[in-house]
């Protein structure tokens, strides 16, 4: 009998990819308790060379996933945004006789909002758990913070039957007996914090502003929670003012409760800034695994360059990192580099973004290296 097929065969090898919904409890549960992911052992190009024809596909594997999944880093404008939300959601200890004001982290696409939103809910829910025991007094689990994420076009009923299908509840009935359905879970899960991400799509236009903000003061009356709202371009569509003119928006209702927030682009004009994204690619830099990294290599070899195909930009500029790791794993590069990188491709509103930025820089009238060498060495 022969056995040379048996040898083929090696142990199943599932990789650390976390395949989970945020939007249901099990899977944020995941995304509140998951272990740290383990950082791949740095082997030099010998080191590679030497592997194994399995040792390599699982070395790579793992570096892949982990250049995959690098974040959230604490950047300024996250810590900012933590620290505001911080004071507007732990400072909403009203009874539930009262509405508590919201929060809205109102900002452009690409810059982290949702992962910096995330990020502090499960901050806040690991520090109530810690706090007031993981179970309520009602012997239920304790869920303090909850996530959801919209679609288009969603009504109140859909808004209701997002939050049961969080909670794992039935999403069948009228909107009325959905929000009793929820508002039961809330109170007896003992939720203090409800993220609802994308809602934008509860408005197709400026027109609907009125609808819209309707939408959110009725979840801001029936749920005792402080709401976090995530979305692009709400109050362009005038939600804060509900519709009515500059003139006459003290009537509105919604404004009043809401405070508004935001995460802004990394610029480069000054040499805070400078120094802000000089710090940013330094931490991707020493998060990186590839065997031929070397000090400087983003930081100061591609600063510029990764500045001008991102725009600044974090989710651009992550992406961009990643697939250039992807790329330099597989084909044996083993660093990032220029050459390497025109070969990558990026989002759309980032590529069409680039040739202006790059014309700037190279003609001297942008650079993304602080001016000052005293605050630079201080940064080193």
């Amino acid at each position: 009998m022969s056995t040379a097929g048996s040898a083929v065969h090696a142990e199943p090898f599932e990789g650390d990819d976390r395949q989970y919904s945020p939007t249901r409890l099990s899977g944020w549960l995941q995304e509140v308790y998951g272990p740290d992911r383990i950082r791949p052992e740095h082997l030099s190009r010998p080191q590679i060379a030497d592997l194994a024809p399995r040792a390599l596909a699982v070395h790579n594997d793992s570096r892949e996933v982990w250049h995959a999944n690098i974040g959230p880093i604490d950047t300024p404008q996250l810590l900012a945004l933590h620290a505001d939300l911080r004071e507007i959601v732990e400072s909403n200890r009203q009874d539930g006789n009262k509405t508590k004001p919201a929060a809205l982290v109102d900002a452009h696409p690409g810059l982290g909002k949702s992962t910096a939103v995330r990020a502090y809910g499960c901050d806040l829910f690991r520090r109530q758990v810690n706090l007031r025991g993981d179970t309520t007094p009602g012997g239920a689990r304790r869920v303090p913070v909850i996530y959801i994420a919209l679609s288009g076009n969603t009504l109140i009923r859909g808004l209701n039957a997002a939050i049961c299908r969080f909670y794992g509840l039935p999403v069948k009935g009228d909107a009325d007996t959905l929000a009793e359905r929820a508002v039961d879970a809330v109170l007896s899960m003992k939720t203090v914090a409800m993220v609802i991400d994308d809602i934008h799509f509860l408005a197709g236009s400026k027109s609907n502003a009125v609808r819209m903000a309707n939408q959110l003061k009725y979840l801001s009356n029936v749920f005792p929670v402080t709401l976090i709202y995530v979305g692009v371009g709400v109050q362009e569509r005038g939600i804060l003012h509900e519709g009515f003119s500059p003139r006459e928006s003290p009537l509105a209702q919604f404004g009043r409760r809401t405070t508004a927030l935001t995460l802004l682009p990394f610029q480069v004009d000054d040499d805070e800034g400078r120094l802000q994204w000089h710090q940013l690619l330094k931490t991707i830099e020493q998060k990186l695994v590839l065997a031929e990294k070397y000090p400087g290599m983003l930081a100061e070899d591609l600063s510029d360059y990764l500045f001008a195909r991102s725009t600044g930009h974090f989710a651009s500029l992550m992406a961009l990192v990643n697939r250039g790791c992807l790329r330099a794993i597989r084909g044996g590069h083993e660093r990032l580099d220029e050459e390497l990188m025109n070969q990558v491709k990026n989002d759309a509103a980032a590529e069409e973004a680039r040739k202006e930025l790059e014309a700037e820089i190279k003609a001297g009238l942008k650079t993304t290296r602080p001016q000052d060498p005293r605050r630079r060495r201080r940064s080193a």
